[in-house]
């Protein structure tokens, strides 16, 4: 994925430009739109990745235009950020509950506020991995994909050529990112690919999927007098 597009919905031009100055600076892309109805225009091009929203806007209102998104079935799933100098209690409320993910009032900090960018993109990226996952029954994560059905594996687009219990052991574990699974926990889910599995002959494969996996192997860390877990 390239560099994420915002779209920055805010009137008043000090402020446009000082929020788009730190975006850039940080890698990101960046569009602005003086109106709600200028911003509405923006997104029919369906190329935005996060959108800055104030609250306080001619014509229609931050609230108005977040609602508006969510209804919008071509552009619900984009995350809003309300930008806004309204930081009463009720305010932030009403803004969550009309569809905003997250609520930074001004003055803000630059680094916060591009933290939390980077933390709705990361939201919404797991979230469509996910999605992926419940549709096909392929895991996705950190550049593998694992296809259960097809019994294939690729890294970063290329296909790791894996044994039987290979495959059943980095199923298991990138199945579940940060659990630990014993040694035998491993045997039980493998079996039905060889019925030889012992203790040591897990410790073996491992260490050849790691080094079929190359520098992505250091994800499957072990876990000292326990097993193996897939890092999450």
């Amino acid at each position: 994925m390239g560099k994420a597009n915002i779209l920055i919905v805010e009137d008043d031009e000090d402020i446009q430009q000082l929020v788009s100055y730190n975006l850039i600076k940080a890698g990101f892309h960046v569009a602005c739109a003086d109106t709600g109805e200028e911003a509405l225009e923006k997104l029919k091009g369906g190329d935005v990745n996060c959108i800055l929203l104030d609250l306080m806007l001619p014509g229609m209102s931050g609230l108005d235009i977040c609602m508006a998104i969510r209804k919008n079935e071509n552009v619900q799933a984009v995350p809003i950020l309300m930008l806004t100098a309204k930081g009463e209690e009720d305010d932030v409320i009403a803004g969550l509950e009309c569809g905003a993910d997250d609520y930074v009032t001004k003055p803000f900090s630059p680094k916060v506020l591009i933290a939390r960018i980077k933390s709705l993109l990361r939201r919404k990226k797991n979230s469509e991995e996910v999605g992926e996952e419940k549709k096909t029954g392929k895991i996705v994560f950190h550049g593998l994909e694992i296809h259960p059905g097809k019994h294939e594996v690729k890294l970063n687009g290329q296909f790791l050529q894996l044994t039987m219990t290979e495959f059943g052991i980095l199923h298991l574990l990138a199945g579940k990112p940060g659990w630990v699974y014993s040694r035998q926990q491993i045997i039980d889910s493998v079996r039905g690919y060889d019925f030889l599995v012992t203790p040591r002959a897990i410790d073996v494969q491992v260490f050849g999927l790691r080094k079929k996996m190359g520098e992505a192997g250091a994800n499957i860390e072990t876990v000292r007098g326990v097993g193996y877990r897939f890092k999450a």
